[in-house]
């Protein structure tokens, strides 16, 4: 699809992008190591006498359904802020992981679960406060390393991210030698990127952010599309771009906390997705961004479903299928760009 962007192909667009996520989801659901039906799960649905003595009810709604609706919701928001990080960039190689804004974001949410720590405030625990930290203060420090002279230099945010990210993973290293062997199994099950033992709590959790972050970055769609044509260019427009990327910087590493405090690090989403609708869509980012975000909440079903399928009863963590299927997609982009 090309051309001019009309409301008709704009709502034509994420109808479908948001038909593929509810059908993907809606098969996910039927899919697993046991069978259960939806059909029955729907009757004890509507009469709650039955739920309680309804397998299908439990396997479908209990299990299954929160696992569906946490993997669109993380899906969607690393494909929105991978997207909006690749915009005020100009690179398609960035994304939260390349970056290490979600690597920052681990460092802080290992630390609470190594100490252990128990503080609430309001719907977040001490999980995601302490990711949102984490993620803040990375982001921060990765800012300041790709500013020369008020200039964003891609180049130095690109190595500042990559070096970020291998400091955080000795980080991580000193953080497991700390931890008592049952807070090893699951500090090590979160590191490597799961959404498993979810419940509807976890998904609610996460909203706050999520919301607030995705929010600010679908503001910044006509920003993004004056950025494109250079930042000279988006001066003369009326753009402030350093105001943009601060923007963008803050409110993407909203959204990364959000999806790694309940998920894990799970890289290469917010890359091979974004890449794919401009490919099929063009680069017009009113358009890119929500059919990216729907399209990245559908890519991380599929490969959740696959996680807990492939090897069942075994459930492989979904951070290992993603780098499976992202990590040959990098390659051939970085010898393309080469």
């Amino acid at each position: 699809m090309t051309g001019i962007l009309t409301r008709r192909r704009l709502w034509t667009a994420i109808g479908l992008s948001a038909l593929a996520l509810v059908v993907v989801g809606a098969l996910a659901l039927g899919i697993g190591s046991a069978r259960a039906s939806l059909g029955a799960a729907w009757a004890a649905w509507r009469d709650p006498a039955l739920r309680a003595r309804c397998v299908d009810y439990q396997i479908i709604c209990e299990q299954r359904l929160p696992r569906v609706l946490l993997a669109a919701l993380v899906g969607g928001g690393l494909g929105l802020t991978g997207t909006a990080f690749q915009a005020i960039l100009r690179n398609p190689l960035a994304d939260p992981y390349t970056l290490g804004v979600a690597s920052g974001s681990a460092v802080g949410a290992v630390v609470a679960m190594t100490l252990r720590l128990d503080v609430t405030w309001g719907p977040f625990g001490s999980v995601q406060l302490a990711s949102l930290l984490g993620a803040a203060a990375m982001v921060a420090l990765i800012y300041r390393l790709g500013v020369r002279r008020r200039e964003l230099r891609v180049e130095a945010l690109l190595l500042g991210g990559v070096t970020v990210a291998l400091i955080s993973s000795s980080a991580i290293i000193i953080l497991r030698t700390m931890s008592d062997p049952l807070n090893l199994i699951a500090v090590d099950r979160w590191y490597l990127g799961g959404l498993a033992a979810v419940s509807v709590r976890d998904v609610v959790a996460i909203l706050p952010l999520l919301l607030a972050g995705s929010a600010v970055i679908l503001q910044l769609a006509g920003p993004y599309n004056q950025l494109a044509l250079g930042e000279e260019m988006a001066y003369g427009r009326g753009v402030d771009p350093a105001a943009v990327q601060r923007w963008t910087f803050l409110a993407g590493s909203l959204v990364t906390a959000a999806a790694v405090a309940a998920a894990g690090p799970i890289g290469f989403v917010g890359l091979i997705v974004p890449h794919a609708v401009r490919l099929a869509l063009g680069s017009d980012h009113r358009l890119v961004l929500p059919c990216a975000a729907l399209g990245s909440g559908a890519f991380l079903i599929v490969c959740d479903t696959l996680a807990r399928t492939l090897l069942a009863p075994t459930e492989l963590p979904v951070g290992v299928v993603t780098a499976v299927l992202g990590g040959p997609v990098f390659v051939v982009m970085l010898l393309r760009r080469r």
